[in-house]
């Protein structure tokens, strides 16, 4: 069975899907190709876009329809990036991803900013900002943060000498150093990022960015940045608080370096790392890899212990953080532990837990005989006692997929992020080193089949 939606061709013109879904119930295979298909298939998810602008939309059904033209800004730089992947795997021509990413960039360049920054929604089909919540009419500093985590990589991605590709590196760095991250810091506030800004509403909002959460990118980039960088007072007052943003709590026998008890959800360890390579990244008050490794361990020992008894949580059913539920959108995690697995938040984890995250992955394959497998691979979320599967998927779930296994894999976004001068002097200005990892890489040539069957007596 063939699925075919419509998409942007390099001309405009709509065109059949690159992509054949597998069959429903895949043959447990090699782990190379079992990753070749789950990559391949969300990714799609960023290839069947909107036709005119190339913008991937925040939400699709699991069918392939589409559901609305909300576009999410942070989504539109995971796409960016699942983009790449397919151009480096030679799933896509390089020059029909540089055309698709250049398109994508144009339809940006319309967009209204605030001091530089972007809104966290946009219609596809007008280009004009969707506040998120009242007031939510300016910028969103996260959003636009994972935007260009994405920009940034294709900017480093995108380098030989074409009129498509020089275009791309030349406009990427007009949309990055436009952005005044020095503007985001609330004059009349303790030192911090803010997460809004809105002319109308001005800093209304009220929420600075402190951590642990999903935000550290955007004071990397504040700290990089060539015309509007913050300095490092910002950093430690505004997102270590001082050192209070630490933790040092052990959780199911793991030591949680940072943030709130038991971590959270997964996202807030996985946004920003996907471009960000935490391998022997530290500061003077944590290593960043024992961070989003406890933090993972911890969502994984919570689910395999099943404190709440859930139907269908263990060793092959695990995974909690922001998703689609049974009523509307909500954010799990182990305090706020309702029943429903986010495929995404295993599959995100692969470069730190890959047994665990390979286990959950053969297992979302056998769930219902295939039900979890859809147009643009699985649902974004099903909660097993309610006999519920989520009948829609979501860009900010479907490109943390693509980007961590393909750092599992090869380390390419790492690598391409973390050569870039606006993230090396962000580093070096907010005092954050970079040791030679001395563990294992997690980046190494999959060769060998290395299968865990899914044998869950709960499903």
């Amino acid at each position: 069975m063939t699925t075919v939606s419509a998409s942007l061709d390099s001309d405009g013109a709509a065109n059949q899907s690159l992509f054949a879904a597998p069959p429903s119930k895949p043959e447990y295979t090699a782990l190379p190709n079992l990753l070749d298909t789950i990559q391949r298939q969300h990714a799609a998810y960023f290839w069947d876009a909107d036709m005119a602008t190339g913008l991937p939309y925040d939400r699709r059904g699991t069918n392939g329809e589409v559901i609305s033209d909300l576009v999410s800004l942070g989504g539109v730089g995971f796409g960016i990036m699942a983009i790449i992947v397919m151009a480096h795997r030679e799933w896509l021509a390089r020059e029909r991803a540089a055309l698709r990413v250049s398109t994508i960039i144009e339809a940006l360049r319309k967009i209204t900013r605030y001091r530089g920054g972007f809104p966290h929604f946009v219609k596809a089909s007008d280009l004009n900002s969707v506040p998120l919540v009242p007031m939510d009419d300016g910028a969103d500093l996260v959003e636009t943060a994972l935007l260009v985590q994405g920009l940034i990589c294709a900017r480093e991605y995108f380098d030989e000498k074409t009129r498509v590709e020089d275009n791309i590196r030349q406009q990427v760095d007009e949309i990055v150093t436009a952005i005044e991250w020095s503007g985001f810091v609330h004059p009349g506030a303790r030192p911090s990022l803010f997460w809004h800004w809105s002319p109308k509403h001005q800093w209304s909002l009220n929420v600075p960015i402190t951590g642990w959460n999903e935000g550290l990118v955007a004071y990397v980039l504040a700290a990089g940045s060539r015309d509007h960088f913050i300095g490092p007072q910002v950093f430690q007052l505004g997102w270590r608080n001082e050192g209070k943003y630490r933790n040092g709590n052990s959780y199911y026998g793991h030591s949680l370096p940072a943030g709130s008890p038991y971590g959270g959800p997964l996202f807030l360890s996985q946004y920003s790392f996907c471009g960000l390579d935490p391998r022997g990244l530290f500061d003077d008050h944590i290593d960043y890899w024992d961070q989003v490794v406890a933090h993972c361990r911890i969502n994984y020992e919570h689910c395999r212990r099943n404190p709440k008894g859930h139907i269908g949580y263990g060793a092959y059913g695990w995974g909690l953080t922001a998703s689609d539920g049974p009523k509307g959108y909500l954010v799990s995690c182990p305090l706020n532990d309702v029943g429903v697995i986010a495929p995404t938040a295993a599959l995100s984890s692969f470069p730190f837990l890959p047994d665990q995250a390979e286990a959950a992955a053969r297992a979302f394959f056998s769930y219902g005989n295939g039900r979890l497998w859809g147009a643009f691979g699985f649902a974004d979320a099903f909660a097993p006692a309610q006999n519920w599967v989520s009948n829609c998927n979501l860009a900010i779930n479907q490109g943390p997929i693509v980007a961590m296994i393909e750092n599992y894999r090869t380390g390419l976004l790492w690598r391409l992020f973390m050569k870039a001068p606006e993230v090396v002097t962000g580093l070096s200005r907010l005092g954050i080193g970079r040791r030679q990892h001395h563990r294992a890489d997690s980046a190494v040539p999959l060769s060998k089949d290395r299968c865990i069957y899914a044998r869950s007596k709960t499903w």
